[in-house]
């Protein structure tokens, strides 16, 4: 299968890349304006489309990640940035497909589990409506661009990723270090839920959701088992043999990081993967203390 993947500079989109050709499928990469291309290279512009067309020809999926870096301080230009490289490129890809001879019959969109907002103790599912501020705001607006995928005939998945854990980057790396100096405690009150998903789990849901045609629309791309933040905080220390003893107050929280922390930091979010359960996937990680000890187990 011919497979075109976005944003294979960051985390997600490099490892599925080195996944999936190591599956032996045939990757192409989405790359923004080079002119030292290689021969399984798109040149693309996120605002402007791909430069040459015909490459998208007769693709079976494509996989679309791109965007950008949703840590740091939200400054007003941040926050545009955060959305047009995710709204503007996925309706600029989208019409790029409309326009294709042999258009793929699978298009999947990275979206975030962001898209409920604060729902508290609450189970949410893919039916869930969605919640309120910014990154809820960009979520909806990024699927609603992905809709004319759908609406061309695509069969079309909204991946609403949550906190993706990786030794080698993501927010799991920027933990370590504090962890490992005794400096990691929950933050605020620690009843917060996080949702998460293995990067191992994750490139073989995205392979699974390739192959499983059944499949449309919004997919929840986390394990069954979210964990309050207290949880997490204890797991870590734990497994890194780490006193965990120095807890971020929520004022603290929000002073230094901004609405950033309140959203992404403070947010509680209780998702369930009820589309991937009902199909029978199978987590090779679905427990924290699992997952932990594999994404660890490289850089001890």
């Amino acid at each position: 299968m011919k497979i075109v993947i976005s944003g294979t500079s960051g985390l997600v989109g490099s490892a599925l890349a080195s996944f999936l050709d190591a599956e032996d499928y045939q990757i192409y990469k989405l790359v923004r304006g080079r002119a030292d291309l290689h021969p399984q290279e798109i040149a693309w512009d996120p605002h402007k489309g791909v430069v040459d067309l015909e490459l998208l020809e007769g693709a079976d999926a494509i996989v679309h990640l791109a965007g950008e870096s949703i840590m740091g301080r939200w400054t007003a230009r941040k926050k545009r940035d955060i959305e047009s490289s995710r709204v503007d490129s996925t309706s600029s890809l989208v019409k790029d497909l409309a326009r294709l001879k042999r258009p793929p019959t699978l298009f999947i969109c990275a979206s975030a589990i962001g898209f409920y907002g604060d729902r508290g103790e609450e189970w949410l599912t893919e039916k869930s409506p969605p919640g309120h501020g910014f990154l809820a705001d960009v979520c909806e607006k990024w699927e609603a661009a992905a809709k004319g995928a759908a609406d061309a005939g695509i069969r079309t998945i909204n991946l609403r990723l949550g906190m993706v854990l990786s030794e080698a980057g993501g927010a799991l790396k920027q933990m370590l270090t504090p962890f490992r100096w005794g400096l990691g405690g929950r933050l605020g009150s620690g009843s917060q839920y996080m949702s998460w998903i293995t990067l191992y789990d994750l490139l073989h849901v995205i392979e699974f959701l390739v192959q499983t045609p059944e499949i449309a629309g919004p997919v929840n791309a986390v394990t069954p088992f979210p964990v309050q933040n207290y949880e997490f905080t204890k797991n870590l220390a734990d497994e890194l043999q780490r006193p965990a003893i120095l807890p971020m107050p929520a004022f603290a929280v929000k002073w230094i990081f901004g609405q950033m922390g309140e959203e992404l930091l403070l947010s509680s979010t209780r998702v369930k993967p009820q589309k991937l359960e009902e199909a029978q996937f199978a987590f090779t990680y679905p427990r924290l203390e699992d997952a932990l000890i594999h994404c660890l187990a490289r850089v001890r």
